[in-house]
């Protein structure tokens, strides 16, 4: 007995340290940006003498970045709510209804999954060229409602496996129409999964850089991204300004997780149960 509780504590020592190993690996860079966007560029390497200033974000300010992050901000959120809405109703579809082709239809959108983005830049820029759409809004949030919705649409039809359908045949037999039970009966129980769904596709657009440097050219209307790329020069690179930018890259990202963890938790695990 005492010999199996020696074992288990042994395990779960060793479960706990490399828990904690991996953690430190995964949060050191992140904090280590931090830090560095808060330091002089002639000490931000340095192990030793360390010279704190604010500096690198007022420059990096009065370059217009605020702008740029206004930008990502807009064309993140735009097509973030879009691509929720056209994933809720065609996941609903694709799990409750019966069609001819659905299948066949539900395969072609995870197919577009399987191609690299980069294999897709030059037709998409030629195809909005045709169409004038090169600097516009338009043309961007399209290509994040696209680029997001296969993956979107995959998750929230696993999830909607876990929700009874007596639900909805309750909610018809009560005089509701699908957009009713969708949107008045589905969509609370499917909200852990939707903030899942809704948070991948903007951690996808917030980093997204290939659209954006071959569809967007002027610059008030550039991404962060682009923006934060323009630092490293050919020859030599602004460290103050790049450590800076990534440090308000970073930001949003971490601060839309850390409240909304326990829902993307539940709505992944949720996703994952057959019945």
């Amino acid at each position: 007995m005492r010999m199996r509780d020696a074992k288990t504590w042994a395990t779960e020592l060793a479960t706990v340290t490399a828990t904690a190993a991996i953690l430190g690996f995964l949060v050191y860079p992140t904090f280590w940006v931090f830090v560095a966007s808060l330091k002089t560029p002639e000490t931000m390497f340095s192990a030793r003498n360390w010279d704190w200033t604010i500096s690198n974000y007022t420059r990096l300010m009065d370059a217009g970045f605020g702008h740029n992050i206004f930008n990502s901000l807009f064309l993140c959120t735009t097509a973030v709510v879009l691509s929720t809405v056209i994933s809720v109703n065609a996941a609903y579809a694709f799990s409750r209804l019966r069609f001819r082709g659905r299948d066949t239809l539900f395969g072609a959108i995870l197919l577009g999954q399987t191609f690299p983005w980069i294999i897709l830049v030059t037709p998409v820029f030629i195809l909005f060229a045709r169409m004038g759409l090169l600097n516009s809004w338009v043309s961007m949030i399209f290509v994040y409602i696209a680029v997001s919705v296969p993956f979107s649409i995959y998750l929230l039809v696993g999830y909607l496996r876990s929700v009874p359908r007596s639900l909805d045949e309750a909610a018809i037999m009560d005089g509701a129409s699908y957009v009713q039970v969708v949107w008045r009966v589905i969509f609370p129980i499917m909200f852990p999964g939707i903030v899942a769904t809704a948070t991948y596709a903007f951690l996808l657009c917030w980093s997204e850089y290939l659209f954006s440097v071959a569809i967007l050219t002027r610059e008030e209307m550039k991404t962060m991204p682009l923006a934060l790329y323009i630092y490293f020069g050919e020859n030599v690179t602004d460290w103050g300004n790049v450590m800076a930018g990534a440090a308000l890259t970073t930001l949003p990202t971490l601060l839309m997780f850390l409240p909304l963890q326990r829902y993307m938790v539940a709505g992944l695990a949720a996703g994952s149960v057959k019945q």
